[in-house]
């Protein structure tokens, strides 16, 4: 499925096979099996993050009508999609609110919500190459900070931020709970 999309929104990590690009509405009932896998996984490992009412349908929905829903796809398949999140640079109200911590930096950032790698991609390193990818979008645009958050059982997403070089900031509270915050200065 080729589609046509302004050059400049895609970007390539170093040249290593996979394209970072902006989801199309027509991509959301695959993106919605990505999310329904990584359900799964959490419920399957006692998770608590994600449940039946987040993320839903709608919020896809709305990330790619905002132009939040990215996805990571291999440069000779863009119908292939490896994962999703959400990449907003519009900021993130609840990181006004981070309590018992401090950010890095007060500039304006990048965040990324929702992740999700697909079951037959996963453990290839795939969450890594989307936020690699991330970083590369956001420096065109003059970026030069990556926040997210992660509940505080997500070990694997801890992980992913440790490899990164992601710091741990402090905590955040939304409706559904406290998460970890992190900040990497790009």
């Amino acid at each position: 499925m080729n589609k046509k999309i302004a050059a400049d929104v895609y970007t390539q990590t170093a040249s290593d096979g996979y394209i970072l690009r902006p989801a199309a509405m027509e991509e959301v009932p695959a993106i919605w099996e990505i999310i329904l896998q990584a359900k799964a996984q959490m419920y399957r490992e006692g998770k608590h993050q994600w449940d039946e009412n987040y993320p839903t349908v709608p919020i896809l929905e709305n990330d790619v009508r905002r132009g939040w829903g990215y996805v990571l796809v291999p440069s000779d398949d863009d119908s292939d999609i490896i994962a999703y999140g959400a990449v907003v640079f519009d900021g993130e109200p609840a990181y006004n609110g981070l309590w018992d911590g401090q950010w890095l930096s007060e500039q304006p950032y990048v965040v990324l919500h929702r992740l999700a790698v697909a079951d037959r991609w996963k453990r290839q390193g795939m969450a890594v190459r989307y936020m690699q990818a991330v970083c590369d979008l956001a420096l065109p645009r003059g970026i030069r900070s990556f926040k997210v958050d992660t509940n505080y059982d997500n070990f694997y997403m801890q992980r992913v931020f440790s490899r990164l070089g992601f710091t741990y900031c402090g905590r955040i509270r939304y409706d559904a709970g406290e998460r970890m915050a992190y900040e990497k200065q790009l």
